[in-house]
């Protein structure tokens, strides 16, 4: 079988990476030509299963804007899923690759080990909270951290019952699609799911109007009657929830659990996933509560692009496990490693807290700017450059999925990438890269505003 012809989708790709020009630059409708091109031939060969949010054939990144293959620049404020934090193709990033890639791709670490894995574990278990004794462990993406902990958790603890919350994203394999909370698209047709799983409600101020303690009071009684402290080896729970509509809990409702959990023999499980490498304007979402999770699961920022992802945490929980019971053959690759290891020294060293704070309050100062005219958007909230703007029926309060999908379609449609969360599908959440300038995030805040006045 001949393979397909590609002549007409070969174009020059532009040079990515911070020299990218950091303009929105609208040549053609978008999706343009080229781009549905690869849509088209995407359909025919990619199982349907696996969408896109973007119509468009990618071919630069850098800095705050996609660029495609028909030459449209469009800011990004969606970072890959709040994974490319540091922006895409990050200098350091580059050449810690580079030079990896030319030395060796990979031995498999529980062969024959190196360096670069040591040196990241060694990295989080000095910046994840908490001062005491920490190891870790290496995997491949956040589904797989979780899965993981919870493996780690039940060895430790000689219990098997795991709670999780409303409202929680935790991944689509088969145990974290039983800790997820929603059932399309993560869930659906996809079961039996793994057993001994049961869920709590999530502390959500602008629903619930409960206080922090009233809301962790609430859980800790459905955790009591409904599973027991003596069978439960692990609470799962994600800071600030992601995918659930970036929800952050009222004060004192995580210290609450986590207390509970000290008390009880439980393992403390915080996946910061999403939230986790300065993306919260802190290096965790856990530091703005206050908690010191016993375990801590990573993915999407730690690599700058590259598939890694992490459980860290008390170093004799980590070592529950026998030897051989944990790893696996692409966990920790080398070059993951070493991209690693060059984001987590520019997440440090590059005042990057300070900058994700900086553009969470341009974008607190637009959003509320944006609410205080009109109703339909209901809530503004999150830390840093984690962002969520809820929108509403303003007669009733519920939730208005349909204008959050237009808001996005014509702000796709004019050049700004944003993208969709929330149980209800009425979030609109923006993650932008630290690399942005003011000035292109401002005008992609034009850009929502002029949707929301359109629609």
């Amino acid at each position: 079988m001949s393979a397909p012809a590609t002549d007409t989708l070969t174009v020059p790709t532009p040079l990515g990476g911070p020299s990218l020009p950091q303009e929105r630059r609208i040549v053609t409708s978008i999706p343009g030509p080229r781009s549905q091109e690869l849509i088209a031939r995407k359909a025919a060969a990619v199982a349907a299963g696996v969408g896109h949010t973007v119509p468009i054939q990618a071919v630069a990144a850098g800095g705050g804007v996609i660029v495609d293959a028909d030459g449209n620049s469009l800011i990004d404020l969606g970072a890959g899923i709040a994974v490319t934090t540091l922006g895409n193709a990050h200098p350091r990033v580059v050449a810690a690759v580079q030079a990896q890639v030319a030395q060796f791709t990979h031995t498999c670490f529980m062969v024959s080990p190196y360096e670069s894995y040591v040196a990241v574990a060694e990295a989080l278990n000095r910046i994840t909270p908490g001062d005491h004794e920490k190891k870790s462990a290496l995997f491949n993406s956040g589904a797989e951290a979780v899965e993981n902990a919870v493996k780690i958790a039940r060895k430790y603890t000689k219990k098997q019952a795991v709670v999780a919350f409303d409202h929680g994203y935790h991944g689509r394999t088969n145990l974290t699609m039983a800790l997820t909370a929603k059932s399309m698209p993560y869930k659906s047709g996809f079961g039996p799911f793994a057993g001994e799983v049961y869920r709590a409600p999530m502390s959500y101020p602008f629903r619930d109007g409960l206080s922090g303690a009233d809301a962790a009071r609430r859980a800790i009684s459905i955790i009591e009657k409904q599973v027991g402290a003596d069978n439960l080896a692990a609470i799962v729970l994600e800071p600030i929830q992601g995918e659930g509509g970036f929800i952050v809990p009222a004060e004192g409702f995580l210290p609450a659990l986590v207390d509970w959990c000290r008390e009880n023999d439980v393992v403390f499980i915080a996946d910061e996933v999403q939230t986790g490498f300065a993306r919260t304007g802190a290096m965790f979402a856990s530091e703005h509560f206050g908690i010191v999770p016993d375990l801590i699961t990573t993915a999407k920022g730690i690599a700058g692009g590259l598939p890694l992802a992490a459980v860290t945490g008390r170093a004799e929980i980590m070592d529950a496990s026998h030897a051989g019971g944990l790893g696996g053959t692409y966990g920790g690759n080398p070059l993951a490693c070493a991209a690693a290891v060059a984001a987590i020294d520019a997440y440090e060293n590059d005042g990057l807290i300070a900058r994700a704070n900086e553009l969470g309050a341009i974008l607190i100062e637009r959003l509320a700017a944006l609410r205080a005219s009109d109703p339909r958007l209901g809530d503004v909230r999150g830390h840093g450059a984690m962002i969520a703007a809820e929108f509403v029926d303003p007669a009733t309060g519920d939730p208005d999925a349909a204008l959050t999908t237009a808001i996005a379609k014509h702000c796709i449609a004019n050049g700004v990438i944003v993208l969709t969360c929330g149980t209800y599908g009425n979030v609109i959440r923006f993650l932008p890269p630290l690399s942005i300038s003011d000035e292109l995030l401002g005008e992609g805040m034009d850009v929502v505003a002029s949707a929301l006045r359109d629609l």
